[in-house]
């Protein structure tokens, strides 16, 4: 592939990936494509071999975006109990984050796909265990170092952590009021100190 080419797939799943997660996989049409990037839609398809690859492609994009900051986040100098506050401080801002991306790429595209579009569902699901298990290895590394103590496994306490947020991202998106995130990150920062305590 030329660079050219390389470029203008870049520049397509660049544009197009906050439209399929924000209108999902059936609601974004060939129409909206041509006119958020200029092209046609033989240019749009010259470099995709179908609408299923592309709305793939995009989610890609949007999820390499998500894990990148979530590894920063989980990554920072510290013990277990700062990485875990890192992150669900950056969920605090989290609706933030996703605006350039057409809001969350977990609950957009995993509602969206199911029971239409199979390569989707399994990408989130997929990305859903790689965040799940980002969190369980900053626990599990943090009862190993006797920073903290679990009640449960680590993937579990990692799962459940994962869930009141997600939880939290869906309510705040649906009512369009982030007091849910705030309020819901707020609490389990109290309850992961809680929990989690030596």
């Amino acid at each position: 592939m030329s660079k050219k080419a390389e470029r203008t797939t870049a520049y397509i799943i660049e544009t197009v990936a906050p439209l399929f997660n924000k209108f999902g996989y059936v609601g974004t049409s060939m129409s909206d494509m041509t006119e958020a990037t200029g092209l046609t839609k033989g240019a749009i398809y010259g470099n995709f071999e179908n609408k299923e690859a592309l709305a793939l492609a995009a989610f890609q994009y949007n999820r390499t975006k998500l894990l990148d900051i979530i590894d920063e986040k989980l990554n920072i100098e510290g013990d277990a109990m700062e990485k875990l506050f890192s992150l669900m401080g950056f969920y605090k801002q989290y609706d933030v984050f996703t605006l350039s991306l057409g809001g969350c790429p977990i609950l957009n595209t995993g509602v969206d796909a199911q029971g239409n579009n199979k390569l989707l569902t399994a990408a989130v699901k997929e990305t859903v265990q790689e965040i799940e298990g980002k969190i369980a290895l900053v626990l599990e590394n943090g009862v190993n170092k006797d920073e903290i103590r679990l009640p449960v496994p680590p993937l579990q306490f990692a799962k459940q952590l994962y869930t009141m947020i997600q939880g939290a991202v869906a309510m705040s998106t649906m009512t369009r009021d982030r007091k849910y995130l705030i309020n819901t990150i707020a609490y389990l920062e109290h309850l992961v100190q809680r929990e989690t305590k030596k």
